[in-house]
């Protein structure tokens, strides 16, 4: 008994030991600067960076911020990723319990009789037992260990998962947002668009009806108005479909949203600092999901190499048995047993071999994943800055384009009221005019949103309040 003991501590004792490879972080290619950055971080880049300030800190429409906190409140995904964090919490105390053992507590109580027979006599008894016995297999190489260090990088990866749903719909408010701002906008130059139209329509008639002019003149007029007129139904389509759009992603039903700060007017820094490339390891949830499921992965190959080893386990057990309850607890009613067993596999048919084999390629899958992903992020950052300045350099064209057409839609309009001109040269400054005036709103939104790819693309907006 004393030996049996002794052999457990010295086991107890060498249990430190874990088969299987310890977890390296993979080399990574990183590039010393972004590619699109704006020059004076292509020669060096500044420390600082968009994705390390607050999503409140980007987005300074106070409208815009009540929507975002609002959508980290309620909206689906985001609390579906919160029940799946309990999920893991849960599996790595499932897990983390095989390396304790287990004890149970037992009682039993029967009272027999046996008829007369022929060859018998009639026979009572009575047996009454109380016990509480001990399992424990001894992870002493190390397979319940790798499988808690696997399940806790499960729960690492569950987290970052939530995170990055959170930065995705940081993204997916103000985009969105940003989005119906613009359809208002667009609504209120074709308003105001056709006012200006329908006057210019019953000046053209006035002419028309004294002779100064011809029929053909109140046609195209006409066509100035109906254009106008016909965007108006469009927009507002457009603009309730992206209420309910926004709607669903704060978790309500389909209603209208409260606006803020004029797309026009939303601030916005004409430079971004992107910050060091080595940073974004750290700040993407995504990279960080992806280096925890290895981490999970490489953990699992202790598991399965485990398996070559005997497993070792000690049982015990001790309790009371009597006849009689009454004297169950007294008297020579004692018992107990204390054992212990190895199994060491002999032959299983190669699936030991197999499910190490499939394990290292899990990790080799896993590490591959985390290389890519780290590869696409550097991409999605070099195309969101590329994006933006020259969504910005095109907005500033713009800008000049449409005061240009609405130059030339007022010159056209005062030579053609002098008789300078006919009222085609009217109607296709005016359209000009329009089209650049909703070109211009398209162009101030994209800008927008190439803010906001950014600001998603370097890990920012998972920072809570």
């Amino acid at each position: 008994m004393r030996r049996l003991i002794a052999l457990s501590l010295v086991m107890l004792l060498l249990s430190g030991c874990a088969v299987g490879p310890n977890y390296k972080r993979p080399s990574v290619n990183v590039p010393g600067t972004y590619r699109g950055a704006m020059p004076s971080e292509a020669t060096q880049p500044a420390a600082e960076s968009l994705g390390d300030q607050k999503w409140w800190e980007v987005f300074q429409d106070k409208q815009l911020q009540d929507l975002i906190y609002t959508a980290l409140q309620q909206n689906y995904d985001v609390r579906i990723a919160a029940t799946r964090i309990l999920e893991a919490q849960a599996q790595v105390g499932i897990t983390r319990a095989d390396q304790l053992p287990t004890v149970s507590a037992g009682a039993q109580s029967v009272d027999q009789r046996t008829p007369r027979t022929k060859s018998f006599p009639q026979f009572e008894s009575s047996a009454h037992q109380v016990d509480l016995s001990l399992a424990w297999e001894l992870d002493f190489w190390g397979k319940y260990r790798r499988a808690t260090e696997s399940a806790r990088a499960n729960l690492l990866a569950t987290e970052w998962a939530r995170e990055a749903v959170i930065t995705t719909l940081v993204g997916d408010v103000a985009a969105a947002y940003f989005q119906l701002r613009e359809l208002d906008l667009e609504l209120e130059i074709s308003r105001r668009t056709l006012v200006s139209r329908q006057d210019s329509l019953r000046i053209t008639q006035m002419l028309a009806n004294g002779g100064a002019t011809s029929m053909l003149d109140v046609r195209q007029a006409e066509q100035l108005v109906f254009t106008a007129a016909e965007t108006i139904p469009d927009l507002e389509r457009r603009i309730e479909q992206q209420e309910n759009f926004i709607s669903t992603l704060l978790g309500n039903n389909p209603g209208p949203i409260a606006r803020g700060t004029k797309l026009t007017e939303q601030p916005h820094a004409p430079e971004i600092p992107a910050g060091l490339p080595s940073s974004l390891l750290e700040r993407r949830p995504d990279i960080r999901q992806a280096e925890a499921q290895l981490i999970a992965a490489n953990a699992q190959i202790g598991v399965a190499k485990a398996a070559y080893f005997p497993q070792i386990s000690l049982t015990a057990s001790g309790g009371y048995q009597s006849s009689a309850l009454t004297s169950l607890f007294s008297g020579p009613a004692g018992l107990w047993s204390f054992g212990g067993s190895l199994v060491q596999p002999i032959f299983a048919g190669g699936r030991i071999r197999s499910n190490v084999k499939f394990t290292e390629a899990r990790q080799q899958e896993a590490a591959l994943v985390y290389q890519q992903t780290i590869q696409q992020a550097f991409r999605g950052v070099s195309d969101a800055l590329v994006e933006y300045r020259k969504d910005r350099e095109f907005r500033e064209q713009q800008e000049q384009l449409a005061f240009s057409a609405q130059d030339a839609a007022r010159l056209s309009e005062t030579r053609y009221r002098g008789g300078a001109t006919s009222y085609l040269e009217v109607l296709t400054n005016e359209t000009n005019y329009f089209d650049a005036e909703l070109g211009l709103a398209q162009a101030q939104l994209n800008e927008l949103l190439a803010l906001v790819r950014i600001y998603r693309n370097l890990g920012g907006g998972w920072q809570e309040q």
